[in-house]
């Protein structure tokens, strides 16, 4: 479809500040971005061959020589003529004369071979003028001056022949090719040491924020780590750009706009990291309003997560407000700013590989915004399940760990469990690891997955609670599942939840318990009871609890605790127990309910709860494959008991 710039345009409202969060479809967004951009590539240089590795060429490169570039022998042996070895065999040996010079690597063939003559020539040795086949010297003689030929050679054995790899004047590589180890070899074959490639883009990197830290410094309050940058930076080195970090700029509109002019002059593209909404503190787009020709494009994309995306083109150049939220950056720099820096730098379209799966989880969606979904996939017997991987826009690990994501229709509501969807995978290829885990979180699962990797056995954890693992270990979509449900009537752990598909392999011993700064006077020192009562009484608003997520094994034991009551902080539900930990040792919260390894590991009060086991249940089908069987042998190995023994369990 042909954009017309002009009709674009005049469609964009006048007013810049109109346009601030005028929210418009991806597909829109992305055609008018592009249509204010001229997409071709920036230009050519000649590198160095030793500088190539990655970059796009330029040019069809042609062969100068042949390769190789004489008639070469394939082993040590003679060159001889192969119509002076027919009939040759052990028992009816032939003879040649055998000359007395010899043919090594590198020395050029003087010479013409004559019938009935032989020359010793040594592997990459240059074959002589009359000579047409090489006799190995494990199939030969030599007696004296006479060569003794024990098995007859065709015409064109043991040779190869000048030109028969590349001709000169074959093409060799085609302009677009991205130079990988294989075509920087081939250059250096035919003799090339300079090649002609795309200039690189030069892509500027600028965060912005009160709140944003560089890494290595001391955390404070309220303060983030900038990881927005880094993932960016190494996401335009893997599209062959050049990244220049310019730092981190205050929420101070003089200096961001100093910044931002002084990238243009410098950069081809320029990235801004937060700021983007309409907030008091978002002062990006209050910069970037002021560009020009036609500067902004687009601000505000119906996309979950990825809303606030603004663009921006200035005299041919993107300036992209990227959301501060980590996978929104990163989901909104690859749908849209990716494809652009690909073509900047003369490289073809990146291949997105697309697979069928089945939604293991019902999943809720905002109708009017197209979502992506991030999902990990386990590999099932009747194929690949995706499990939602959840943690919103705001998580920095959610999407390196996620296989790939579904793309969620902006009129669809809900796409229930067992549905078929189509998976774009993140990366090159899919690779499913040796084991999946699927359920509760614990530390010690934690140690013994490490352990695991250092014996060569990857894992994929997918934390989604005893209840749901349980049910994917019935499913046979997972290889162990990681539970602790307590059965009320029994008060037995795990083993009156299991079925025929199923078997159990014992874990170890926890404590579960109420965690709390040490000195709070509301818990050190008191009963469970008299806790229990005070966190559940109305008056007790300003003590504050972080929960854990809905179908963990902890989660059951907090609400069968609380009654029925939901305190203050209910509703922070992390997935697991470190998370619980930290909310408490940063005063994000007042108590919670984890294992007592977390609150020992933290420095934090704890209170006995509960005595539970955390077990291992895995598909009967499941129980023969070496990473299972892996897992179950560390398990009951000494060493690793007396590791999960140090670390709080009972094994």
């Amino acid at each position: 479809m042909c954009f017309c710039m002009d009709n674009i345009l005049a469609a964009i409202p006048m007013s810049h500040q109109d346009q601030f969060l005028d929210v418009i479809d991806r597909d829109e967004a992305e055609a008018r971005f592009r249509a204010a951009l001229s997409l071709v590539p920036l230009g050519q240089e000649a590198v160095p061959l030793i500088d190539a590795l990655g970059r796009s060429l330029a040019a069809d490169v042609l062969a100068r020589v042949d390769v190789p570039s004489f008639d070469r022998s394939n082993y040590d042996g003679f060159a001889v003529r192969g119509s002076d070895t027919f009939g040759a065999s052990e028992k009816s040996p032939r003879t040649v004369r055998l000359r007395p010079e010899s043919l090594d690597a590198g020395t050029p063939a003087t010479g013409f071979l004559a019938a009935g003559e032989a020359i010793a020539i040594a592997t990459g040795g240059m074959v002589p003028r009359g000579a047409d086949a090489i006799l190995m010297i494990e199939h030969s003689d030599v007696q004296q001056d006479q060569l003794v030929i024990q098995r007859a050679v065709t015409p064109g054995f043991g040779i190869a022949f000048a030109g028969t790899d590349i001709a000169r004047g074959e093409t060799v590589l085609r302009a677009g090719t991205v130079l990988t180890s294989r075509e920087t070899g081939v250059l250096a074959a035919i003799g090339e040491d300079r090649v002609t490639v795309w200039r690189r883009p030069r892509v500027a990197i600028i965060s912005t924020g009160n709140e944003i830290i560089a890494p290595g410094q001391p955390m404070r309050p309220a303060a983030v780590y900038d990881s927005n940058s880094q993932v960016l930076a190494d996401a335009v080195r893997e599209l062959g750009g050049l990244p220049r970090y310019w730092g981190i700029v205050r929420d101070e509109v003089t200096v961001l706009r100093s910044m931002l002019q002084a990238a243009l002059a410098e950069s081809d593209v320029v990235l801004l990291s937060g700021g983007t909404s309409k907030g008091k503190g978002d002062l990006c787009y209050r910069v970037v309003q002021e560009l020009t020709d036609p500067g902004i494009v687009v601000h505000g994309v119906a996309l979950k997560p990825g809303k606030p995306l603004c663009m921006a083109v200035t005299g041919g150049k993107p300036v992209v407000i990227l959301p501060g939220f980590p996978t929104s950056a990163i989901f909104t720099f690859h749908e849209f700013v990716a494809p652009v820096i690909r073509l900047f730098g003369g490289r073809p379209a990146e291949l997105q590989e697309t697979i069928p799966a089945t939604l293991a989880m019902k999943t809720n969606s905002e109708i009017g915004r197209t979502e992506y979904l991030l999902v990990g996939l386990v590999k099932t017997d009747q194929g690949l399940s995706a499990f939602p991987m959840g943690k919103g826009s705001g998580s920095v690990t959610t999407f390196s760990r996620a296989d790939g994501f579904v793309t969620i229709p902006r009129h669809t509501e809900i796409v229930d469990a067992g549905q078929e969807v189509q998976v774009r995978l993140l990366g090159r290829g899919l690779q499913i690891a040796d084991l999946i885990v699927i359920g509760s979180h614990c530390v010690g699962l934690d140690f013994l997955l490490s352990q695991l990797q250092r014996r060569q056995i990857t894992s994929k954890l997918l934390t989604v609670g005893s209840s749901a693992g349980l049910l994917a270990a019935k499913r046979s979509e997972c290889d162990i599942a990681g539970v602790h449900l307590l059965d009320p009537e029994s008060g037995e752990y795990n083993r009156q939840f299991l079925s025929d598909a199923v078997e159990l392999v014992p874990g170890y011993g926890r404590s579960q318990g109420i965690l709390f700064r040490r000195g709070d006077v509301r818990f050190e020192g008191r009963t469970l009871a008299e806790i229990i009562a005070t966190v559940t009484h109305p008056a007790e608003s300003d003590c504050v609890m972080v929960n854990r997520n809905q179908g963990s094994g902890t989660r059951i034991l907090i609400d069968r605790m609380l009654g029925g009551v939901k305190p203050n902080g209910y509703a922070v539900q992390p997935s697991n127990h470190n998370a619980v930990a930290a909310a408490i040792a940063q005063v994000r919260a007042d108590w919670g309910l984890a294992i007592e390894s977390v609150a020992l590991a933290n420095g934090l009060g704890f209170l006995p709860y509960l005595e539970e086991r955390y077990d291992f249940v895995i598909p009967k089908s499941r129980r023969d494959r070496p990473a299972v069987k892996a897992f179950i042998e560390l398990l009951r190995d000494e060493s690793t008991c007396r590791k999960l023994t140090e670390l709080g369990f009972r094994v």
